[in-house]
């Protein structure tokens, strides 16, 4: 399988010099979308709501040509963000398994994913190792990424299917609790 075909839907909410869409966009790792119905038709929209994981049993489609899909907007307006995006585009939401950020904006946060290091940890579960770390090498916070999260991002990367990747993560991070039903 050649490399997997990365898309942004980019709302335009960050401050543009820590943008890191943009900076994907420059080194042609990404294609930029400024309007949704640009952006593709199949594929997976990267969605830290959804109540589904992406893993290995989406290698499938993704090796039929479907794309993953970031979509660039601020933390702060998340929830505005995809609700303004849910009727506009078909792409199935997948959340990531839980990484620690290495960007200077949200270091050490879990899950307070940049752009380009949920991309990063997409392909790095979907086998592929040598894109995730060609896109990240522009960045400072590269490899720093690559060593804080090595464990579980090899982990991930070796579970045989999406329920068995779920479970995994909370081998390296807490599970939080469910509140009384």
């Amino acid at each position: 399988m050649e490399d997997v075909p990365l898309h942004i839907i980019h709302l335009d909410q960050d401050d543009p010099k820590k943008c890191t869409a943009r900076k994907m966009a420059k080194f042609y790792s990404a294609k930029l979308h400024n309007k949704i119905n640009t952006s593709p038709k199949r594929g997976f929209l990267l969605n830290p709501q959804s109540k589904s994981i992406l893993g290995p049993d989406d290698k499938k489609i993704l090796n039929l040509g479907a794309s993953i899909v970031a979509l660039d907007c601020s933390w702060k307006q998340i929830d505005s963000s995809l609700e303004f995006i849910k009727d506009k585009t078909r792409l199935q939401g997948k959340t990531l398994p839980i990484v620690l950020a290495a960007n200077e904006v949200s270091w050490g946060k879990p899950g307070r994913l940049s752009t380009v290091e949920a991309f990063a940890v997409s392909l790095f579960i979907l086998g592929k190792p040598n894109q995730a770390k060609k896109i990240m090498e522009p960045f400072r916070f590269g490899s720093q990424f690559f060593e804080l999260n090595k464990e579980p991002l090899e982990a991930y990367a070796n579970a045989n299917s999406n329920i068995e990747l779920l479970n995994i993560q909370w081998d390296y991070f807490d599970k939080p609790e469910l509140p009384d039903q």
